[in-house]
């Protein structure tokens, strides 16, 4: 699975370089947000501008990342989700559970 990090306004940023996060990736995209939140810390933002598939293990993926933070004094929270994307998460009504933001200055602005 492809990331990139960077660095903004003291938040990582980990975008998600891919179209699917599924049953194949899942468990990149875990270990990746883990190994973040134990390096930084903090607020992590997960740029899923490129995602326009996520399955359940995908999601769960997300939520451990999700738990992680919260259990660090972080948080982890999403941004550019795509349509298809979106809908999975209010089907799962996991969109009640994560803060999710229409674009990266929202995001910023939010955390400010």
């Amino acid at each position: 699975m492809n990331f990139t990090l960077e660095h903004h306004n003291g938040c990582q940023v980990l975008s998600v370089q891919e179209e699917r996060i599924d049953a194949h990736n899942s468990i990149a995209l875990k270990t990746e947000l883990l190994q973040q939140l134990e390096q930084g810390g903090g607020t992590l933002i997960v740029q899923l501008a490129q995602v326009r598939f996520i399955d359940s293990s995908g999601l769960g993926a997300l939520l451990s990342g999700h738990k992680q933070a919260a259990l660090h004094g972080g948080k982890l929270v999403l941004v550019n989700i795509q349509p298809p994307v979106l809908s999975m998460f209010e089907i799962t009504r996991l969109n009640r559970v994560f803060e999710i933001y229409t674009d990266l200055d929202e995001a910023l602005t939010a955390q400010a």
